[in-house]
């Protein structure tokens, strides 16, 4: 069966709110998704009813967010598939978890870092800052241009899966292969691919995967870095301090098991918690339907604006991303205009993917991104809204 996104939608209280008597129109989700009311009471729930330190207490409310916190591990191992559950770190966001394998990674001079050209800054900008590293951009999705530029000094592949620019992704799962082969580890930005299709990490064989609670029902705050084990427990200490360690003295330190040795300090519980009943939405839900759903949306606006407009990638797999511009409009006019006229709410700008629009001598784009909660009501008064703006320039 496939998902029903009016039903769907009743889960999410913003979505029943109005401005100057017309409901909203939410096409911003590639930047953050809309929450529904299972993980804002998931989160009242912590700040209810146990909301105290965990991992460190003995008493009762300790206990009780030391369970939801290993229940929400434990959803996310089966939610990607993966062999262990202390694979996984909790970070802030897909950013801090890059650059924790970028300080933490064993590099030795001369390695090289091999990316596309089409990361987000987060996965660009700690490369091009790291002395003695030789930091190298492959053409994205270019199999033979990425074979070309790997060579025997790559310790690493750094590589976003999709594109939150364009929602084109690269063949992740040929490339890792092909890194492998190389002897080159792998990490994957999956920032816009977990939340929208099944990432399955046995079958991908990445050796690290980060991705982002906010981009996926979750609060704010939240991210997920997943290590292979043996990749993890090889890791420099870089982030340490409190829960890091079993025991010290002032010159000795014993570092505690995995995943407590790359959590410092207090965490951010409430947001773990929420980011699990968030994966459990979605786990329900199941992702190929919502990656079925998406595609039929963007086809239905490409089908109707293909011809209106200037689409930045005019893949027939662009996920839920429809990427745009209109001649005489700047980005932020073309968002601004929309916002004003119906309530829709888009993106615009570089979208932090500056370093493409230079190289192709563009300012950025306007970006509608569409999820499971976005009806095909909503397209066709993107699509009016859209032709209207066009007919008023010509």
């Amino acid at each position: 069966m496939g998902l029903n996104p009016e039903k769907l939608r009743k889960d999410f209280p913003i979505l029943d709110t109005k401005v100057k008597g017309r409901p909203i129109i939410y096409m911003d989700s590639a930047c953050q998704t809309l929450r529904p009311i299972q993980v804002i009471n998931k989160i009242n729930e912590y700040y209810n009813e146990y909301p105290v330190c965990g991992d460190r207490s003995q008493h009762k409310l300790g206990k009780r967010v030391d369970e939801e916190i290993a229940k929400a591990r434990k959803i996310f191992r089966k939610f990607f598939n993966a062999k262990h559950s202390e694979e996984f770190i909790f970070t802030k966001n897909t950013t801090e978890s890059i650059n924790i394998i970028a300080n933490a990674l064993k590099f030795k001079p001369g390695d090289a870092v091999l990316c596309s050209d089409k990361e987000h800054n987060s996965n660009l900008l700690q490369w091009q800052i790291k002395k003695d590293i030789k930091h190298n951009i492959f053409e994205f999705g270019n199999i033979e241009d990425f074979k070309s530029k790997l060579t025997k000094n790559t310790r690493l592949v750094s590589v976003v899966h999709t594109s939150n620019m364009d929602g084109t992704s690269n063949p992740i799962k040929e490339m890792i292969k092909i890194a492998h082969d190389n002897e080159s580890l792998v990490l994957i930005d999956g920032a816009q691919s977990a939340p929208h299709r099944e990432i399955n990490l046995k079958k991908l064989d990445a050796d690290f995967f980060a991705c982002s609670g906010h981009k996926m029902l979750g609060p704010s705050g939240t991210g997920l870095l997943f290590g292979k084990k043996e990749q993890l427990e090889n890791l420099n200490p870089f982030l340490v301090g409190g829960g890091t360690v079993e025991e010290s003295t002032y010159t000795t330190h014993h570092w505690e098991p995995l995943p407590n040795r790359i959590e410092p300090g207090l965490q951010n519980y409430a947001g773990i918690i929420g980011l699990g009943e968030a994966v459990h939405y979605l786990d329900k839900i199941r992702l190929k339907n919502i990656q079925k759903h998406e595609a039929n949306l963007n086809k239905k606006a490409t089908d109707a604006l293909g011809d209106v407009v200037d689409l930045i990638s005019k893949d027939q797999e662009r996920a839920g991303i429809f990427s745009f511009n209109i001649k005489n409009l700047t980005p932020h006019n073309i968002a601004i205009m929309l916002d004003n006229s119906a309530n829709i709410m888009i993106r615009s700008g570089a979208h932090c993917v500056h370093s493409w629009f230079n190289k192709h001598n563009m300012t950025g784009s306007a970006r509608a991104s569409f999820y499971f909660y976005n009806t095909e009501e909503e397209i066709d008064i993107f699509i009016e809204e859209i032709k209207k703006l066009r007919k008023h320039l010509t």
